[in-house]
């Protein structure tokens, strides 16, 4: 089984990394700062769609659907002039969630491609929905004159806070994500993505676990899109896009499903090779792409995997 009942010394070590890496932007350039900043949002994604993907076996390519909707409640309440993080960022979990309830209940019905082409259907429609927002943008989206606040318990509008705020998130959400797995809630997810007949048969009401997994993975993916929004200052439909699911799959496969960890290495991984690649090339891609399928051929469960993090089942 993924990510063992003890914790994982290399996730701790990731965690550290993180956090030290914040040090050396306060004294250099911001753009360092910002460009954490962001894998780290990206990463929370990423956890949020390894819990269906790799703990439940839904396989998803409509999850950036929830990245827009968090990230345009923010932007939709920031136009109307309410700027509260505690209001807001709640709202933007909550209609995510709300959302995913009814994507949920109709994709769960199905499963492999049937339930990929679905999600893929919701997310492309809600895509094109906001494009059609003039009001909002339309294609163009908006921009957020400026950051959420928090009553004044922390200036978010500087970067290097933010990028606290957001580290302490995803340190928050990994051990949350931790807990949920090794609870008797994740070990029947887990038994439904190896078997769900038989766990049908013991009893378990598959439909509503799964459908339950799929709204929560919908929350905390909706909570990085307003982190996102806030990053950016800018909410465009683009987040919604098929493209920006499957980079959201790519993180996780490369990183590792099935494990806490992975979705994080892979995000760190998969961003920094763009920023670094593209610094040499506007052709990054013929490059990146022959480094991920090595990786994916020869990693049994991603850099996770090869690092030796992964046990068992990875």
């Amino acid at each position: 089984m993924a990510d063992s009942g003890h914790f994982d010394l290399r996730s701790a070590a990731l965690l550290l990394l993180l956090a030290v890496l914040a040090v050396i932007p306060l004294y250099g350039d911001v753009f360092y700062t910002r460009l954490f900043t962001r894998i780290m949002i990206y990463a929370i994604a990423a956890l949020s769609l390894d819990l269906i993907l790799g703990y439940g076996g839904m396989v998803s390519l409509g999850h950036a659907a929830f990245l827009g909707v968090g990230a345009y409640t923010v932007g939709i309440l920031s136009l109307w002039g309410i700027q509260s993080a505690f209001l807001s960022w709640p709202l933007a979990i909550l209609v995510s969630m709300l959302i995913a309830l009814v994507i949920g209940a109709i994709s769960l019905r199905t499963r492999g491609v049937s339930f990929i082409m679905i999600t893929l259907a919701f997310a492309q429609m809600l895509y094109y929905c906001f494009i059609s927002l003039k009001g909002y943008g339309g294609s163009d989206g908006m921009t957020l004159a400026v950051r959420n606040s928090l009553a004044g318990l922390l200036d978010i509008s500087r970067h290097s806070s933010f990028y606290y705020l957001v580290l302490v998130i995803l340190i928050l959400i990994f051990f949350a994500g931790h807990r949920l797995v090794h609870s008797r809630f994740g070990m029947v997810i887990q038994g439904i993505r190896d078997n769900e007949r038989r766990m049908r048969l013991l009893g378990f009401p598959t439909f509503r676990y799964k459908l339950v997994c799929f709204i929560l993975s919908a929350g905390v993916a909706g909570l990085a899109g307003a982190l996102m929004a806030n990053q950016n200052l800018y909410v465009g439909p683009a987040l919604m896009h098929w493209k920006q699911s499957a980079e959201v799959l790519v993180m996780v496969i490369l990183g590792g499903m099935k494990s806490l960890a992975g979705p994080i290495l892979g995000a760190v991984a998969l961003l920094m090779a763009e920023e670094v690649l593209s610094n040499y090339t506007e052709h990054w891609m013929i490059i990146l792409g022959p480094l991920l399928i090595l990786v994916v051929l020869y990693g049994r469960n991603g850099i996770y995997g090869l690092l030796g993090g992964a046990r068992g089942n990875g």
